[in-house]
């Protein structure tokens, strides 16, 4: 049985549905509407007082809420940094660290802006430095600032990384291909109006329509997976353009061979598909590899529909569930610790877990559990690289909700309005949160991104966070902690 302390630091975790979504630190408000033509801006913007960021017309009880959830945010997080963006962005990914010290860890991270067209858009670079409190390993200060931009042609939709050397990127945009770029060894652009586009380092051949969002990287090899408006699953095999010293992200030069028949569109080398999967009855919306068999992924799309593929046995589907969820479905992840769940996301509002091993042949099969927590589409799902059980999910509401599968089923003393495994809510975002990744090198620290055009008519919002270690720690250590500070907590945790 958890103590009172317990419980009411607990409830206030998941307070967030109820608050209006807030930055922890206020920062100067930059829409894209304020931007004319040739001018350059960083997606970062400077700080801004409390004071000045306030509107006039705002209603005082979003004064209030968003008060009520600055008050907390010591409480739920050991580090949080904030910045609103110039432009919106739809992706947002962490790099290879670059720089590992006793004080300070320095790591890359790659996002997109996605212009009105006054500037071009850019796949950005930026240096992430966390710098380690002294007397708490685990919390970290965090610092990011722009290191480089490429010039992208057409809006970046998504970025995904190679595992086997992450200063390899892949791209999506508005196009039938899928765009490879060596983020170190491509030069800073500067984005301004009639710039040229970049060169892709590859492009990846094979779409007969409009790729725009599925796009996977292999964990294990080499090789990308894509899917698109033509209702195709992609499947590529980079290995033979990549030099054996780019198997090491931190080694100079470039990391990809430049063979292959030239692009007249883009400048760049092509590399057609290993194989072309059709299965879907409409777009395939996302993708993801089996984190132990580079032969074995899986696909979601607006058929409504979950498919898991075997390269090995033949383009047809391997298992085929008809109707994984009651919408299109958006998003979807495979589990690195746990080879059989899957996890995806959906237009009804719900994440559902399914377990391979309960899927037949012929197309039947149900989730193990369905998450029920958020009030618009889930845009993105993903498993925690530091816990098998936990995972997150975000959507257009504005939450970033995180899980535990474990708990699921367990006496809760928060009450019987908490959906059933959540345990954290990530309210700081005013819009909907289009993207997120847990960075595998800082424990329990995320990145995520949301696009404020409807909130705010422009721009969007990056967050770099890690939730309070008292949050997911072992019961015991908890309890034992928090009773050195127990009246400190209620007094927080009481405050309107």
């Amino acid at each position: 049985m958890e103590s009172e302390v317990a419980a009411t630091f607990q409830a206030t975790t998941t307070t967030g549905e109820a608050e209006t979504p807030a930055t922890a630190t206020v920062l100067k408000k930059r829409g894209r509407n304020r931007k004319s033509n040739g001018e350059s801006q960083s997606p970062f913007s400077q700080l801004q007082s409390n004071t000045e960021k306030k509107k006039t017309n705002q209603k005082p009880i979003v004064d209030d809420k968003y008060s009520q959830w600055k008050t907390l945010v010591p409480i739920l997080y050991d580090s949080l940094a904030n910045h609103n963006l110039v432009w919106p962005s739809l992706s947002c990914r962490w790099g290879p660290q670059f720089e590992q010290a006793a004080s300070k860890n320095q790591q890359r991270l790659y996002l997109s802006e996605q212009t009105n067209g006054s500037v071009p858009n850019t796949l950005v670079i930026a240096s992430c430095e966390a710098v380690k409190r002294q007397g708490n390993e685990e919390a970290c200060s965090l610092f990011a600032k722009k290191y480089k931009s490429i010039i992208h042609p057409g809006e970046v939709n998504r970025i995904r990384e190679l595992p086997q050397n992450s200063k390899i990127v892949a791209t999506h945009t508005d196009s039938p291909d899928v765009l490879i770029w060596d983020t170190e060894t491509q030069p800073d652009r500067p984005p301004v109006f009639g710039a040229p586009n970049s060169r892709p380092d590859l492009i990846l051949t094979g779409h007969q329509d409009t790729a725009e969002f599925a796009l996977a990287m292999c964990p294990t090899e080499p090789l990308v997976l894509s899917g698109g408006k033509d209702k195709s699953v992609v499947l590529w095999s980079i290995q033979d353009h990549i030099t054996t010293a780019g198997t090491d992200s931190k080694s100079p030069g470039s990391s990809i061979k430049q063979t292959g028949e030239v692009s007249n569109q883009t400048g760049g080398c092509s590399v057609g598909p290993r194989g072309v999967y059709h299965g879907h009855e409409n777009t395939v919306e996302d993708v993801a590899f089996c984190p132990s068999n580079a032969q074995v992924f899986c696909s979601v799309g607006d058929d409504s529909c979950l498919i898991l593929w075997d390269a090995r046995t033949g383009m047809d589907p391997a298992m085929k569930v008809e109707k994984a969820h009651d919408a299109d479905l958006h998003c979807v992840d495979w589990n690195p610790h746990d080879n059989n769940l899957i996890l995806t996301g959906s237009a009804d509002n719900t994440v559902r877990v399914f377990d391979r091993r309960s899927m037949t042949s012929n197309g039947v099969g149900s989730p193990i559990y369905k998450f029920e927590g958020h009030k618009a589409a889930v845009l993105c799902v993903q498993w925690s690289p530091d816990k098998s059980s936990v995972f997150g999910s975000s959507a257009e509401d504005g939450l970033l909700n995180i899980w535990d599968y474990d708990r699921v089923g367990k006496k809760s003393e928060r009450g019987s309005k908490t959906p059933a495994g959540l345990f954290f809510q990530h309210a700081g975002h005013r819009d909907k949160v289009v993207d997120f990744h847990w960075n595998e090198l800082e424990p329990w620290t995320i990145v995520s991104v949301s696009d404020n055009c409807e909130s705010s008519r422009g721009g969007g919002t990056l967050q770099i966070w890690q939730m309070s270690d008292l949050i997911y720690r072992p019961e015991d250590e908890v309890l034992t902690e928090l009773e050195k500070f127990k009246s400190h907590v209620l007094l927080c945790a009481s405050k309107p």
